[in-house]
């Protein structure tokens, strides 16, 4: 959920939101796992990490091992994966070389919300509909909402990862990147080991070390994990009442879901919607959206009523449109992508009825790859913060677009254009000292 894992290459647009991706949120686009192979010690890495004072892995182990016994970890727990924690420098360059992509969200949405997908969600909320409607009732997690994460991070369990996920976690913990996090983690597998859930052998997952269906870190796995089928066992890689319940319990009380709520609903909307308040911090109520002229698809009014929504464009103002509700924040605290959290809201709405969403009347124009990174360097020479300068338009991006839109009179819309860029590239022109002439 919050590391992400890219198997095949998705193909490189020029623009999109950003794709930091944890999870193996896309782990349908990985080949299938294959059996697990029995554990063998790795060669440690070739320099003694700095951020552990100079200690080797095997000193840096035992330290972890003595953190997660102080924890509660039963030292027949630690005896039983002993095996699976070593150091796969492979892992660590995984996390490193990790490739930024950007695509269009129709095209990213045309993949992952497919109609194929929509009908699985929809066949499997029928074939678990207890299990669906007990996690309804003591959490209030619609059962479209929970089947859309599940089918996106897994494709309904047929694609969960193919790596040992001890040796992922203690990997990451070794090197510097996010040791503590990793340290945490790797001591959160440990618990779930501890008290009867999973079998070190079993947990196989992401290279980022991401469990079970719905790809739970270990510490959401130990605070969120429920026995739903009533086995005394918590296990979200082959219990499907459990993958239910643990899914829709995090949702509620991890993302903090509002009951009764929707989420994330398409709308149209007028070419003279003030732009600058198009953006997800921006809150109002239903009936001001409805008197600046925003209506559903197909023309019908908006409730007016005070219920609070943001107008999302995620691919500016001639792109595709959506109505974002509070619930919406629990699907970019899932995945902080915004190109992932829409589609992920968008399917759940298909999977709970809603229409296909309207293509937009003329191709939506992208600036390549190479352009939108000169533009992420000209908004940084200005005095934005665009986060890393990779040719990919995340939020931080997104923010100083608008605001250079706002100070140059363009519709404010988040979505970079020719005409931004040919701006920026003047005014970084004027303020070029002039060369003197002798």
């Amino acid at each position: 959920m919050q590391i992400n894992c890219l198997g095949r290459r998705l193909a490189v647009a020029a623009i999109a939101a950003s794709f930091a991706l944890p999870t193996a949120a896309f782990s349908q686009l990985l080949p299938p796992p294959g059996k697990p192979a029995t554990p063998r010690a790795a060669a440690p890495s070739p320099r003694a990490a700095s951020c552990h004072n100079g200690a080797s892995f095997d000193r840096f182990l035992a330290d972890v091992k003595s953190q997660a016994v102080a924890a509660g970890v039963s030292q027949r727990t630690i005896a039983e994966a002993s095996p699976y924690l070593v150091y796969d420098q492979g892992i660590v360059n995984r996390d490193r070389g990790q490739r930024v992509f950007g695509q269009l969200f129709t095209e990213f949405a045309g993949r992952m919300a497919a109609t194929y997908r929509m009908q699985n969600g929809q066949q499997h909320i029928k074939t678990y509909a207890a299990a669906f409607a007990r996690a309804e009732k003591e959490y209030g997690v619609p059962p479209a909402v929970i089947a859309a994460f599940w089918g996106l991070e897994s494709d309904f369990g047929a694609n969960m990862g193919n790596l040992p996920t001890l040796k992922s976690l203690v990997s990451l913990a070794y090197d510097c990147r996010r040791s503590e996090m990793f340290v945490n983690e790797t001591i959160a597998a440990l618990k779930v080991i501890d008290r009867g859930d999973l079998h070190p052998a079993e947990m196989i997952g992401s290279w980022a070390g991401e469990l079970g269906q719905t790809q739970f870190l270990p510490t959401h796995y130990v605070n969120y994990a429920v026995d739903y089928d009533g086995d005394g066992r918590r296990d979200l890689l082959g219990s499907g009442p459990d993958v239910i319940g643990s899914t829709a319990n995090y949702i509620a009380n991890g993302l903090k879901w509002r009951r009764g709520e929707p989420w994330l609903e398409e709308i149209r909307v007028p070419q003279n919607l003030p732009w600058e308040q198009t953006d997800l911090s921006v809150q109002q109520p239903r009936s001001k959206w409805a008197q600046l002229g925003v209506t559903y698809p197909d023309g019908r009014p908006l409730p007016n009523d005070n219920l609070a929504a943001s107008v999302l464009l995620p691919m500016g103002r001639t792109g595709p449109a959506f109505m974002a509700y509070p619930n919406f924040a629990a699907y970019t605290e899932w995945n902080n992508s915004l190109i992932y959290s829409t589609t992920a809201g968008y399917l759940a709405s298909r999977i709970a009825g809603a229409a296909p969403m309207r293509r937009p009347s003329q191709p939506v124009t992208q600036l390549p790859f190479n352009e939108l990174k000169e533009l992420q360097q000209l908004l940084v020479r200005a005095g934005y913060n665009v986060g890393k300068v990779d040719g990919v338009l995340g939020q931080q991006s997104r923010s100083a677009v608008k605001a250079m839109q706002i100070k140059y009179g363009l519709p404010a819309d988040s979505w970079p254009t020719a005409e931004l860029l040919a701006r920026l590239r003047g005014a970084t022109a004027q303020a070029q000292p002039q060369a003197t002439v002798r």
